[in-house]
């Protein structure tokens, strides 16, 4: 191993504005499936282990995985996707967040935010400058070829877990007409104009993850603020009086999202701000989690909890806008 840095678990990602001192970046350990053991012939019932890409870059002749720097006011989840996109030509669908890494880089300390991810697109790989090949390698094989430490220790993280995860997006509706100002019924209350934008930049974020289940509060905030993701994704959005302030009650919002979540569908729920903390609390400790500190979300931000099974092996949490408020 050409480095000794140490690698940390970081809470989770949040956009939020960082040190000046800091090199914010992406990126995504992208891994497949590998072929059935003895060939895909032997039509064995289980795949083989994963393989992982392993990305060689000519300007430092090492082995990494992909990753890059943060652009201007972009946000870490589109970050990840596009690095993995331009260094590999493989458009990735992230899965499970991973630690987050950082070390001293020179005099400053970069953090790098890592995701499990798979690929959904894969044009023919064109060697450049930053990256002259590329390599799917069964796990072991990938971990003696990448050529840093903290790389290596992501990867034992990555196996550590279930592979195969789905998101279950918990998402706040964003920011409305005040009530007070409104005079007709509450359920028709609209997004106010930073709403609309928030719910403009959530689409992007939320297709990192793949294609989703709508299902929304139906209110008009809430649904307003998933319509910008079910016109680009051409996804339908369903209404349920489980997490409508008003039709629900305790405890039905809580069993009505384990009973999406039992389908095994991806799912994004928009739902208020009063249902978000029992949602979040209910959903980790039916899958036997640690409920976050504070699980309330501020309007527009959302969890993404990925879930295996009867597990929830990640947690994260983010906001669509990228400087603090």
């Amino acid at each position: 191993m050409a480095d000794d840095d140490t690698i940390t678990t970081a809470p989770a990602a949040t956009p939020a504005t960082a040190p000046s001192r800091t090199i914010r970046a992406a990126g995504a350990l992208l891994w497949r499936d590998g072929p059935e053991p003895g060939g895909p012939e032997a039509g064995g019932p289980e795949p083989g282990g994963p393989e992982i890409a392993v990305i060689h870059r000519p300007r430092y002749d090492d082995w990494s995985l992909p990753k890059g720097k943060l652009d201007a006011g972009e946000h870490v989840l589109r970050a990840a996707v596009r690095e993995v996109e331009e260094e590999t030509g493989i458009v990735p669908r992230l899965g499970r967040r991973l630690p987050t890494s950082t070390y001293t880089l020179g005099d400053r300390t970069k953090r790098v935010d890592w995701w499990a991810a798979r690929p959904v697109a894969d044009a023919a790989f064109v060697p450049n400058d930053e990256v002259d090949r590329i390599e799917w390698l069964p796990a072991e094989r990938a971990a003696a070829r990448l050529s840093y430490r903290h790389d290596a220790e992501l990867l034992e993280e990555f196996l550590a877990a279930p592979l195969h995860t789905r998101p279950v997006v918990i998402l706040r509706h964003a920011a409305a007409h005040a009530k007070e100002d409104w005079r007709d019924a509450d359920e028709l209350r609209p997004l106010d104009a930073a709403g609309r934008a928030d719910a403009a930049r959530l689409s992007p974020l939320l297709s990192s993850f793949g294609p989703v289940r709508l299902v929304s509060s139906a209110t008009a905030r809430c649904v307003e603020t998933v319509l910008p993701h079910a016109r680009r994704t051409r996804a339908d959005v369903t209404t349920d009086g489980a997490f409508t302030v008003g039709d629900t009650a305790p405890g039905r919002a809580v069993e009505r999202l384990l009973e999406l979540v039992a389908d095994g569908v991806p799912t994004v729920v928009c739902t208020h701000g009063e249902v978000v903390e029992e949602l979040v609390t209910g959903l980790c400790r039916e899958l036997g989690e640690k409920v976050p500190d504070d699980p309330c979300l501020r309007k527009g931000e959302f969890w993404v909890g990925h879930v295996a099974g009867e597990a929830m092996p990640a947690l994260e949490r983010h906001a669509p806008w990228i400087s603090e408020r």
